[in-house]
């Protein structure tokens, strides 16, 4: 039975790791401030619920697991707050955030 919560806990925790790596990636490649803002939230809100899920399943239900969990719950509350105060910043001060990038394709 060992086996199989350390495996369920392994693959929870690789998840996790693939999202931040997804999250990095993201934040890396878009070019405007919000978007990465956006990627950099959703990695952080899902990769931290799969690591700590796979955490508090290799750990077992406990008083540590009771605490990993309120730490998701803490961030599942700061995260949202925090990035919208950010955006609401970035956009009363970029002066440029209304100009939409048009490509314009000449063999349509």
């Amino acid at each position: 039975m060992g086996w199989v919560r350390l495996s369920v806990s392994a693959v929870f925790l690789l998840l996790g790791l693939l999202v931040f790596l997804a999250a990095t990636v993201g934040v890396n490649k878009f070019k405007r401030a919000l978007n990465r803002m956006h990627a950099a939230a959703l990695g952080d809100t899902l990769g931290i619920l799969f690591m700590i899920l796979g955490l508090v399943i290799w750990k077992g239900l406990s008083f540590a697991s009771f605490k990993l969990l309120l730490v998701v719950l803490f961030f599942w509350l700061a995260s949202p707050v925090a990035g919208h105060m950010i955006s609401r910043l970035e956009v009363m001060t970029d002066e440029d955030l209304g100009e939409i990038e048009v490509e314009h394709r000449e063999d349509i």
